[in-house]
């Protein structure tokens, strides 16, 4: 990554903000024009999130649930905000990637399992991608041995060339191409009153595929990727403390963006299948499309299948480069868009191999896709709750955010949303071991879980305070972590090295209850 001293202008696919450009922005027009060169890390990363994998989830979902689960797609889009708003915080304060923070505060072991846990989910989310893109071109007549492989050299050549500005205005072009999925929405012709009522009536899926579901729908809205991604593309755009607002805003744009195309995919496949033989009848993305051509005419079908191949697209370049961005934070290499092949070989290459490595995979004949994406999606939910975790331990971490660390209020929202996806974790787990249970043991987890996230909620925000008290406050305004090499090490607590080993070893459980649900999805 860029070192701090060389972090000069941000140049964006709109604009431009010079370094020496301090002064005050008063009008209107001032802050648009500083809004359109900061524009970027939030857009990219959430409108990406409607990727293959959140593409056919919501799909499904809408398919073989109506609109039962709209109401937790708001949710999520909220918890998507508060989360990615933490990482693009971090870092804008801290000019660091996410897996380098972890690696120098937690130490090589945490920081080896982060890397690890996130190279195993990206790559099968990759592989994800290039199922999209079989299934979106598939429905033109294209081969997957022909949309695959010519995917995959797009995908390579986007960052290639090393000009941060060309690889932001040419995804920008996907960006704007994501807004197919708008036109879906007409679907929705009923009345706005049965449409609410069924949102939140009961589905007819049964409780225990119902919880691997929500769990994917989890795991493809709110992925650990995000956080990696879009804080090392704020360092990478060299967005500093003085630009936050900027930031923020570009995080809430980029929100809304990502509301409007799921809600859209969610809303036409659950009106468009409402009562005929094809509700509850989902297989897979692909079959989605052909679908709606049946239900709505060859335009909705064709729409469908143009955001699924663009999302894919889209989604792939994400979610590598924030492979590629964690691997050169935690080696030390040079991991830049401003670099070219030559000037970051290890960046480009791991790059290029994630990308090329999933495409082979895709195309070995008689991969079960429409079940191996929901899986993958599910796997990266059981898996969040790791990376959240050391999200809100480094944003409660005064020596590296000073006063731009967390509130009590947001610490307590982050917590819940901790705790809340460890329960639906845990159902899942206990679906798998013990199918006879019901899911009313959710009450019992709930109740068990409240008083911890309240009392996490606290112990952080005290934690906070202790060091507020022990430090002259700084200008909020001008302060940014100094070198990290220079930071003192973090106090060390064998009650947090052991809730993380706990959490760890819990996790893995719930990751082997996903593979074992799969696999009876995929005999049954």
């Amino acid at each position: 990554m860029l070192d701090r001293a060389h972090r000069g202008d941000i140049i964006g696919a709109l604009g431009r903000v010079s370094s020496a450009d301090t002064g005050p922005r008063r009008s209107w027009r001032q802050r648009l024009v500083t809004l359109a060169a900061v524009l970027g890390p939030g857009v990219i990363v959430l409108v990406a999130d409607n990727d293959a994998g959140g593409i056919s989830t919501y799909a499904q979902v809408g398919q073989d649930d109506g609109l039962r689960f709209l109401w937790l797609l708001a949710v999520l889009a909220a918890a998507l905000l508060v989360n990615q708003e933490m990482v693009g915080r971090l870092g804008a304060v801290t000019g660091a990637g996410h897996a380098r923070l972890i690696y120098e505060r937690f130490g090589r072991r945490w920081g080896a399992f982060a890397l690890s846990d996130l190279l195993v989910v990206n790559f099968l989310i990759v592989v994800t991608e290039f199922i999209g893109v079989a299934f979106g071109l598939g429905y033109f007549g294209v081969s997957r041995y022909v949309s695959v492989p010519v995917a995959a050299l797009v995908l390579i050549a986007l960052p290639i060339t090393g000009s941060f500005r060309r690889w932001e205005r040419a995804v920008y072009a996907f960006v704007a191409l994501s807004l197919v999925a708008v036109p879906l929405i007409v679907l929705a012709h009923r009345p706005v009153s049965n449409m609410a009522t069924e949102a939140f009536g009961s589905g007819r899926s049964p409780a225990e595929a119902t919880v691997l579901l929500v769990i994917a729908l989890i795991g493809t809205t709110v992925a650990p990727w995000q956080l990696f991604f879009q804080q090392s593309n704020v360092v990478d755009k060299r967005i500093t403390a003085r630009w936050l607002p900027y930031e923020r805003a570009d995080t809430v744009i980029g929100t809304a963006l990502f509301a409007i195309g799921a809600v859209g995919i969610l809303i036409a496949c659950a009106v468009a299948f409402d009562g005929t033989a094809l509700h509850g009848a989902y297989l897979n993305a692909g079959t989605v499309a052909d679908d709606l051509r049946r239900r709505a005419g060859s335009w909705a079908g064709a729409l469908f299948a143009i955001a699924l191949l663009n999302g894919s697209i889209l989604g792939a370049g994400a979610v590598t480069l924030s492979t590629s961005y964690a691997i050169g934070d935690m080696t030390g290499t040079k991991h830049s868009l401003h670099r070219n092949w030559r000037d970051a070989r290890r960046f480009h290459g791991s790059y290029a191999a994630l990308v090329a490595a999933a495409a082979a995979i895709v195309l070995i004949p008689g991969t079960p896709l429409g079940v191996v994406t929901t899986g993958v999606q599910a796997l990266a939910g059981v898996l969040l709750p790791s990376a959240l975790v050391f999200l809100i331990l480094l944003c409660n971490d005064k020596t590296v955010l000073g006063p731009w660390v967390n509130t009590r209020w947001l610490n307590v929202v982050s917590c819940t949303l901790v705790a809340t996806f460890l329960v639906l974790s845990a159902l899942l787990v206990i679906s798998t071991l013990f199918p006879q249970l019901l899911i009313a043991w959710a009450a019992i987890l709930f109740s068990v879980v409240g008083a911890s996230v309240l009392g996490a909620s606290a112990g952080l925000q005290l934690g906070t305070d202790t060091q507020q008290l022990s430090q002259v406050q700084p200008n909020r305004a001008s302060w940014t972590m100094p070198r990290i090499e220079s930071l003192p090490p973090p106090p060390t607590s064998r009650a947090r090295t052991i809730g993380l080993v706990v959490l760890r070893c819990y996790l893995l459980l719930a990751a082997i209850a996903v593979i074992v649900k799969v696999i009876r999805l995929m005999i049954g």
